[in-house]
C-alpha cells in the first residue's frame, strides 16, 4: 500500500504556533482534467494541438481524445473543428502515405514517417470508438469526407500486410458504423468501390478480425435494397460463410456468417441459385445442429399415479352355502309359505349393499324344491319375490333401466359358509353329492365320469352346484367338467411379478365379478420423465433458424405453377383441361424446378434431426414442425 505524502515538516523541535496553508481558488489546469481540454470554443486546446504540426503536441492531444472517445458523454460535434482536425491524418495515409509504407515492408520506416502514421491511426481509432455514440454516428455519417476516406482506405490498402491491417480493421468498423445509408457506386462507375476488398477479405484473408469485421459489414450492406443489385451468386463470402460455419466454439464468426448468409439468401433470386450450391445439403445440416447445439434444456418428472389400493394375488375364496341333506329333508315337508320363510332364512343374509337378481331366487328356489312337486306343492315365481320383504324387510325388489331391464332384488346375498370348502369336493347333484372329498384333481374327475355314466338320460344337464348349463350330451360335457376342477397347483409366476395385485381405489371388490370388464389397472411406472426447453434460443440460432426457413419455404412453395389457359369453351373456367388433351410439360426455366427438388431431398435428409429440435416460442416450435411434416411428404415429391 503506498504511503500517502507527507504535509508538514516532522518537528524535531516543539512548535509555538499552528500554521494553516493559504487556500488559493482558481481554475484546475493539471493534466487530464477533462473540462479543460473538452471546452466548446473553436481555440479548444486540443484541436488546435492537432493541427499545430508539433509532433508532441499532436501526441498529447490524441491521447486524451483516446480516452475520451469511448465516454458516451463525448459528442464530436460540440467542439467545433474537431472532426475535420481527426481526418486530416488518415486522409494521408489513404491517400498517399499507404506508398510510403510499402517502401518499408522489410525495414523500420523512418522516424518522421512513423510518428505521421502513428498519427493516422490514433486519429481513426478515435473516430471509430466515436461512431458507437449514436450522435456521433450521425455526425460523420452526413459528414462530407467520411465515404471519401473509408472508400479510398478500402480501395487503395492492401489489406494482407501488417503495415495496413490495423488501418483497415478500423476503417471496416467505422463503415459498420454508418452503413445504414450507405449505396455502393456501380461498378461500370469509376468511382472507389470497397465491395471486392471487403470480398476478398472475406473469402480469402487469413485475419480472424478482417474476416468478421468484413463479413458484418457486407450483411449490413446488402440489407439494403438498394445494393441487392451487387449481390453475385458466385461470391467469396458466401463460400466463407460455409466454411466457417461449423465453428461453433467461434461464436463472432459464427454470427458473422450467420448473419451474411441471411443477407445473401433473403434475395429470391440468390436463395434459388443457392439450391443448386453443392454444399446445400451439407449447410443445411449444419445450420439445424447449430439449433440443437444452442437449445437448453431441463428434465422435468411428472408423476401420474392415481389412488390404488393392493390385494393379494391369491385368495381364499369361501364358498356359498348350499342346502344339506339334512336340512333339505326338514324344509321339504313343511307348509308353504313358511317352507319358503325358512328356505330364505338358511340361504341368504341380510346385506345393505347386496344384490341378486329375481330370476336367481326363483332358481334356487325351484331346483330345491321342484323334485318333491308331486307331494308337496310350490309357490309360483312372483309369490317367492313377494316372500321376500317378509323375511327380509329391508330388502326391495325393483327393476333397473337398460336397456336392457334388470330385475333385481336389492338388500341381501347368499349366505357364505363359515368354513372354507375342501378343494377337491364334489359338488354333483347340485352340492348333494354324499362323496368325501378327494386328494386330487384326477380323482374327483373319475368321480365326476361315474356320475356321468349312471345317468340313463342321454343329454343330461351338468348337476354341478349352480352351474346353469343346458342339456347336452354326454361327449360334450365330459370337458365340461374340467370347467369345475381346480388346479392342484397354483400356476406358474414370472420371477418379476407381485405377491399382489394393484387395482384402483374406487374399483370393484376382488374377485372380480367379471374379470374382461374391469377397468384397466394402473401403469407399473407413473413417473414420466421429459425434457422442454428453458428459454427461447439466441439471436444467432434464430438467424439460423430464418435461413431454414428462407430454404424451405423456397423449395416446399411451388413458384412455377402453370398459368390457366384461356379457353372459351369452358363457361369462365379457363384452368379446365381436358383428359384427353394429354399432360402438360411445365418448362424447367432456369433450373428452378431442380433446384426446388434439390431442397426437398436437402430437407428429407435432415428430417430426423429436425424432429430433436425444441423451441419455447409456439410460433417458432410450429415451424419446426410444419417443416418437419413437409420433409416427410417430400419423401414422396423428391
Amino acid at each position: 500500500m503506498a504511503i500517502p505524502p507527507r504535509t508538514t515538516t516532522p518537528g524535531v523541535y516543539r512548535q509555538y504556533g499552528q500554521q494553516h496553508p493559504v487556500q488559493r481558488v482558481g481554475p484546475n489546469v493539471t493534466d487530464d482534467y477533462e473540462r479543460w481540454y473538452t471546452e466548446a470554443t473553436p481555440s479548444n486546446r486540443m484541436v488546435l494541438s492537432i493541427r499545430s504540426g508539433i509532433n508532441s503536441e499532436i501526441a498529447w492531444a490524441l491521447d486524451r481524445l483516446y480516452r475520451l472517445c469511448a465516454n458516451d458523454q463525448f459528442i464530436l460535434k460540440t467542439i467545433p473543428g474537431l472532426t475535420d482536425a481527426l481526418f486530416e491524418w488518415p486522409e494521408w495515409y489513404a491517400t498517399e502515405g499507404y506508398l510510403v509504407a510499402e517502401q518499408y515492408r522489410l525495414f523500420a520506416m523512418p522516424d518522421a514517417e512513423h510518428r505521421k502514421r502513428r498519427h493516422a491511426l490514433e486519429s481513426i481509432f478515435i473516430l471509430r470508438n466515436s461512431a458507437t455514440n449514436e450522435p456521433n454516428a450521425y455526425e460523420l455519417a452526413n459528414h462530407s469526407r467520411t465515404l471519401p476516406l473509408l472508400f479510398n482506405a478500402l480501395t487503395n490498402l492492401a489489406p494482407d500486410t501488417d503495415m495496413n491491417t490495423e488501418f483497415v480493421l478500423n476503417a471496416i468498423e467505422l463503415l459498420q458504423a454508418i452503413s445504414l445509408g450507405v449505396i455502393l457506386p456501380d461498378p461500370a462507375s469509376n468511382k472507389k468501390d470497397p465491395l471486392p476488398t471487403l470480398l476478398q477479405i472475406a473469402g480469402y484473408s487469413s485475419n480472424r478480425s478482417l474476416i468478421v469485421s468484413a463479413l458484418t459489414l457486407l450483411a449490413q450492406l446488402f440489407s439494403n435494397i438498394q445494393n441487392t443489385r451487387r449481390l453475385d451468386s458466385n461470391s467469396p463470402a458466401v463460400a466463407a460463410s460455409i466454411r466457417y460455419l461449423p465453428l461453433f466454439v467461434d461464436r463472432a464468426l459464427v454470427d458473422a456468417s450467420l448473419n451474411y448468409l441471411y443477407a445473401h439468401l433473403s434475395h429470391p433470386p440468390m436463395v434459388k441459385a443457392f439450391l443448386h450450391h453443392p454444399l446445400m445439403p451439407s449447410t443445411l445440416r449444419v445450420l439445424v445442429s447449430f439449433l440443437l447445439s444452442e437449445q437448453v434444456e431441463e428434465t422435468v418428472n411428472l408423476d401420474i399415479s392415481a389412488v390404488t389400493r393392493a390385494i393379494p394375488a391369491t385368495t381364499v375364496v369361501i364358498p356359498v352355502h348350499d342346502l344339506t341333506k339334512e336340512e333339505l329333508e326338514t324344509l321339504v315337508t313343511m307348509p308353504e309359505p313358511q317352507r319358503c320363510y325358512e328356505w330364505m332364512k338358511i340361504m341368504f343374509v341380510s346385506t345393505p349393499d347386496g344384490e341378486l337378481t329375481q330370476v336367481d331366487f326363483w332358481t334356487l328356489y325351484k331346483d330345491a324344491f321342484t323334485p318333491f312337486a308331486d307331494r308337496h306343492p310350490v309357490l309360483v315365481a312372483s309369490d317367492v319375490i313377494k316372500n321376500v320383504n317378509v323375511v327380509f324387510p329391508q330388502a326391495q325388489a325393483m327393476v333397473l333401466p337398460g336397456p336392457p331391464q334388470r330385475f333385481v332384488v336389492r338388500g341381501v346375498d347368499r349366505r357364505k359358509d363359515t368354513e372354507a370348502a375342501p378343494r377337491f369336493k364334489c359338488l354333483w347333484e347340485r352340492s348333494q353329492c354324499s362323496a368325501p372329498p378327494f386328494e386330487a384333481p384326477g380323482e374327483l374327475y373319475d368321480h365326476l365320469l361315474q356320475h356321468l355314466e349312471s345317468s340313463e338320460n342321454p343329454e343330461p344337464p351338468c348337476l354341478w352346484a349352480t352351474c346353469p348349463l343346458p342339456s347336452t350330451s354326454k361327449q360334450r360335457l365330459r370337458p365340461h367338467l374340467l370347467t369345475h376342477l381346480s388346479s392342484s397347483q397354483p400356476p406358474a409366476k414370472h420371477p418379476s411379478q407381485d405377491d399382489t395385485i394393484t387395482v384402483t381405489a374406487d374399483g370393484e371388490s376382488y374377485p372380480f365379478t367379471d374379470p374382461t370388464k374391469r377397468r384397466p389397472p394402473p401403469p407399473r411406472q407413473t413417473n414420466i420423465s421429459y425434457t422442454r426447453p428453458v428459454a427461447d434460443p439466441p439471436s444467432a440460432a434464430l438467424t439460423a433458424l430464418l435461413i431454414i426457413r428462407i430454404l424451405f419455404r423456397s423449395s416446399f412453395v411451388a413458384t412455377t405453377d402453370t398459368a390457366p389457359r384461356v379457353d372459351g369453351e369452358h363457361f369462365g373456367f379457363p384452368g379446365v383441361v381436358e383428359d384427353d388433351e394429354g399432360d402438360d410439360v411445365v418448362e424447367d426455366i432456369g433450373g428452378e424446378l431442380e433446384g426446388e427438388r434439390r431442397g426437398r431431398r436437402a430437407f428429407v435428409g435432415v428430417r430426423r434431426m429436425m424432429e430433436d429440435v425444441r423451441m419455447k416460442d409456439e410460433t417458432l416450435m410450429s415451424w419446426m414442425v410444419e417443416m418437419v411434416y413437409a420433409a416427410y411428404d417430400g419423401l414422396f415429391r423428391s
